[in-house]
């Protein structure tokens, strides 16, 4: 087949979309028709040639070409495509170039959608093929397809008309649909990134609320026809490797789950591949890689390959890998282009690559790479290279590492055995060694093979630096050595121990050796005297180092050396000092954190005789803390004191705390301030002086305030004191009996104290002088008569409220006989006539204890109790008269429950059985007796008790022998009698017994009311 054109002209209809149309060659683009003179060679045809005639010559000379005939249409769906057939018949020459001109209809004839121009070189009988691709599912439309020809050879003589059209064929999808439910299309649908795809939803009913979702997006729709709608998504974008689903509802507003629905899956789009390359490391096999870009495969449609092309073999191979291949290398060949071809379902991309093998070579990795004759310095590398034939000289690169770092780089020509000699290495190291090579013509370097090794230990090449604090007691030192690790550089091996020896040097044959074991940094010493000189040594498996030396002459320290502060900068602490009369061999400056104790983590610096000026630095320091400094020189012999003393702080802070204020003086116009113990040594920074806060509710500051407003906002007064050992302060010219916050805060360099919290304070008011004048000896007459009442409260009780009389002590005792025991005062019942008998009935079972309690009458019970009056004697019947009266000490138990009881009238109406007992005293005592004699801890159980109530007076009225009519009434006392207790059960005295005694009545227990 011949050379083929296409020349394509679109006519757009209302779906606006992308074709494709394909045949077997390429041509230039052209209109649909031409014109000669003036009338166009269609009219021509259909005008002038007679109708059913395939073959005429018009009568202006154009020859008219046969009629295509044959045209068959067929139909792929998946892929959307018309293939089109047809041949040409009586041709006039065996070989004709030809050009056809194919037009498309969709949904009628008329609607023109596709115009293409076609040119090929036709054969006898030859079936000629072109395919056109839908930007629409040909199942949503039905389409129409006609052709014509004419000749278009060059050396014509004349130029040629254009047959008459083909039949329009007929293609129409959807009559293979059937009557089933709505369809939609395309069928999982394979699209490029950024292209546009159209989307139909056939259904055999008239569907007008139709519409599609991608991503929860609704789709805009187009109705094709009433059947038919269509959706048109732009410039779409990759999701994901599994595709997107799309589905389509009748309702929006109802989701059943089981619409029709597609799967939209979207490529990438195929990229350039990029670093193309291929090398070779042994000349037997090439290796070619390259950067593939995006992957533009998905799930169901994995399209994108790749292949290498070798234009001077011919050769072509399909890669297995997207981003690398393999080639077999010639025996004669040296030059090499390859061409790498990357395509997919939608484009074809390719790069090109022309070497020379003898360039391209990459050696495979060292091996075999040791060290020989390592020492403390030195050390000997070995490696082998693989051998690539004639190709046996290489450049080979060798670097050495130490601690982590590239410390030698070297470039070495070797054969297939190399070695290079390593020098100037540090005894007691590890060292990492590696090698790698490249062949002649450098293209790149192999792979580094490497190894570790070690230097051999040496003896320590430097003296410990050592340092010291003296403390001076009664003739001996205490000598405390410091000193610090030596550097790796060094130390040269593991230090195992460190020597002391110490000399005195009033007695030169007195020395000591002491060994300290590592990793210790220091050691304490007590010497005798304090002239000694003391060398300690580092030692390691290869030997000592050299000596360090110095010469203790007693405590350095100096107390004419003032103490300076210093200043601490964003580089440290700077200090200066004045270089010593004398000469020195060097200075040191040590420190430690707070005050010089034994606790303290010494630090010191070591300085040469020309320095006078230094900045100590310390990751150790920290803002706010105030360290103290100590600069020595070093005299010739070894010998060290003290300079200068500084003070400071690595960075000021302001200060956290405020001071404890304290208020005196306090006065109508002022009060005095003071804060004596705040402590400045301890605070963050230099105190530079204190700041007075005064506030008030005028806002008025006093003489010597200024206004201020503090962090809050809050407006106050402030004072200023710069002088830090001023520590009180007297606030003056304020107001009488106001009230008044003030506050004081120290100041450093960084700041003041906080503004918080504020101290309260009110003046004395003008008439307090004369409160005081009147309260003062009001309060000296309330603490005179206060002492008065204590020293005569003994008076005061007896005249005011005198205490009931005390038996032991009463005058009565005075008339009764002595007893046998003369030290026994408490009367008996022999020596007492009593008045009233009070008589307690008790239940069975319940006894009255005794032990001293006594209860008020206000807490014993009234049921039950029986009373026994006891008339005055004949001598005093006459009328009333003083009575007896007894204190109840001994029988204080009147009843087991609370209750007021007192007297009450009764009959006098003696109980039977106890008339006898009246008229005879002496048997009523001597009955009373064993009652009375019983212990006081307690009543025996269903008996009576006795009680006294009270004081009784005599009858007003009535016989002597008769019981009184009206109540008792109390009477002045005259004596006091000892009270009795009558058991229930008393006996009858004999009726002879007669003595002189009382009339006396007794209650009858039935009659007694409560």
């Amino acid at each position: 087949m011949g050379r083929q054109t296409h020349n394509r002209l679109v006519q757009r209809s209302s779906i606006s979309a992308q074709t494709r149309a394909s045949g077997s060659s390429h041509g230039e683009q052209r209109t649909p028709g031409r014109t000669h003179g003036g009338v166009s060679e269609e009219w021509l045809v259909r005008h002038l040639r007679p109708r059913g005639d395939r073959h005429f010559v018009s009568r202006f000379g154009l020859s008219v070409s046969s009629e295509p005939l044959s045209l068959n249409v067929s139909i792929s769906s998946a892929q959307q495509r018309l293939h089109l057939q047809w041949s040409v018949h009586n041709l006039t020459h065996p070989e004709l170039k030809m050009a056809f001109q194919i037009e498309i209809s969709r949904i009628k004839k008329s609607n023109v959608i596709w115009v293409e121009n076609y040119s090929t070189t036709v054969q006898q009988n030859q079936t000629l093929h072109w395919t056109w691709e839908s930007e629409l599912p040909l199942e949503c439309a039905t389409h129409f397809v006609r052709i014509r020809g004419k000749e278009d050879d060059t050396w014509a003589a004349q130029q040629r008309v254009w047959s008459s059209w083909s039949s329009w064929v007929k293609v129409d999808a959807q009559s293979l649909l059937g009557q089933g439910p709505p369809h939609i299309f395309p069928i999982d649908k394979l699209v490029e990134e950024g292209s546009n795809v159209t989307i139909c939803y056939v259904s055999r009913h008239n569907e007008s609320n139709v519409s599609c979702l991608l991503h929860g997006q609704r789709i805009p729709r187009e109705q094709l026809d009433t059947h038919v709608s269509v959706f048109t998504l732009t410039n779409v974008s990759f999701i994901s490797t599994w595709g997107s689903n799309l589905y389509c509802e009748n309702d929006p507003d109802i989701i059943t789950g089981a619409e029709p629905g597609t799967v939209l899956f979207v490529s990438k789009v195929l990229e350039e591949p990029k670093g193309f390359s291929c090398e070779t490391r042994d000349f037997g096999t090439l290796n070619c890689t390259w950067d593939p870009g995006s992957d533009t495969d998905v799930w169901k449609y994995p399209s994108q390959r790749y292949a290498l092309f070798e234009s001077f073999s011919g050769k072509k191979k399909s890669c297995e890998q997207k981003n690398w291949c393999t080639w077999q290398v010639a025996q004669d060949s040296q030059m090499y282009n390859f061409t790498l071809i990357a395509e997919n379902y939608f484009r074809k991309r390719s790069v090109n690559l022309l070497f020379n093998l003898a360039h391209r070579v990459h050696p495979m990795t060292p091996f075999n790479v040791l060290f020989e004759s390592v020492s403390t310095t030195n050390a000997t590398m070995t490696w082998k290279v693989h051998s690539l034939g004639n190709f046996s000289t290489f450049l080979c690169q060798v670097e050495l590492h130490g601690e982590g770092r590239a410390i030698q780089q070297h470039n070495a020509s070797s054969q297939v055995d190399g070695q290079y000699f390593f020098s100037g290495l540090a005894p007691a190291t590890e060292y990492a060694a590696r090698v790698r090579c490249a062949a002649k013509h450098f293209w790149k370097w192999s792979e580094w093979a490497g190894q570790n090794f070690s230097t051999l230990q040496a003896a320590p090449s430097k003296a410990p630096d050592v340092w010291r604090s003296v403390r001076s007691t009664l003739g001996s030192c205490n000598v405390t050595l410091f000193w610090k690790p030596l550097s790796k550089s060094q130390a040269h091996g593991e230090v195992l121990f460190y020597s002391v020896a110490t000399e005195n040097q009033d007695r030169l044959s007195s020395s000591k050796l002491f060994s300290i074991p590592a990793p210790a940094n220091g050691t304490e010493l007590s010497l005798d005297g304090c002239s000694h000189q003391i060398r300690v040594t580092a030692s390691n498996g290869a030997g000592a180092s050299p000596e360090s030396v110095m010469v203790i002459a007693g405590d350095p320290g100096n107390p004419e050396v003032k103490e300076e502060r210093i200043r601490g900068t964003e580089d440290g602490v700077s200090m200066s000092w004045k270089p010593p009369a004398g000469d020195v061999i060097g200075y040191v400056v040590d420190w430690c954190d707070g005050p010089q104790e034994l606790s303290c983590d010494l630090q010191w610096e070591n300085l040469g005789p020309n320095a006078t000026s230094t900045v100590i630095s310390s990751d150790a320091f920290r803002p706010g803390v105030r360290y103290n400094f100590r600069i020595y020189g070093i005299s010739p012999e070894r010998t060290a004191y003290l300079l200068a003393r500084k003070t400071g702080y690595s960075q000021e802070l302001a200060p956290a705390n405020n001071p404890r204020v304290y208020i005196s003086n306090l006065t109508l116009h002022s009060f005095t301030l003071s804060w004596t113990d705040y402590a400045t040594d301890s605070q963050p920074g230099f105190i530079q002086g204190y700041r007075v806060y005064l506030r008030s509710k005028e806002e008025q500051c006093p003489p010597g305030f200024t206004k201020a407003v503090l962090p809050d906002n809050s407006v106050c007064c402030k004072h200023d004191i710069d002088n830090p050992e001023q520590k009180t302060f007297v606030v003056e010219n304020l107001q009488p009996g106001s009230f008044y916050e003030f506050l004081v805060t120290p100041r450093t360099r960084a700041g003041e104290g906080p503004a918080h919290p504020f101290g309260k304070v009110t003046t004395r008011e003008q008439h307090a002088h004369a409160l005081i004048r009147i309260i003062l000896p009001m309060v000296f007459l309330l603490l005179l008569l206060t002492v008065l009442c204590y020293v005569k409260s003994q008076w005061m009780k007896e005249t005011c409220y005198p205490d009931i009389p005390d038996p032991y002590k009463s005058s009565v005792l005075s008339l009764l006989k002595p007893k046998e025991n003369a030290h026994l005062t408490i009367m008996s019942a022999h020596d007492c006539i009593p008045d009233k008998l009070e008589v307690v009935n008790k239940p069975e079972g319940i006894k009255a204890q005794f032990p001293g309690a006594r209860k008020s009458l206000a807490e014993t019970d009234c049921t039950k109790h029986d009373y026994i009056y006891l008339l005055p004697t004949e001598k005093s019947s006459a009328g009333p008269g003083p009575g007896i009266c007894f204190e109840n000490l001994t029988y204080n138990q009147a009843a087991p429950d609370a209750g007021f009881c007192g007297p009450v009238p009764a009959p006098h109406t003696a109980p039977p059985g106890l008339g006898d007992l009246l008229t005879a005293p002496g048997n009523l005592l001597r009955s009373l007796e064993p009652s009375y004699m019983n212990s006081p801890g307690e009543t025996p159980a269903g008996e009576t008790t006795l009680n006294y109530v009270s004081q009784v007076a005599s009858p007003t009225s009535g016989h002597k022998d008769s019981p009184p009519t009206n109540s008792l009434e109390l009477a002045p006392c005259s004596e006091y009698r000892m009270q009795m207790a009558v058991p229930l059960g008393l006996a009858s005295p004999s009726p002879n017994e007669n003595r002189s005694l009382s009339s006396m009545s007794l209650l009858d227990p039935g009659e007694h009311r409560g």
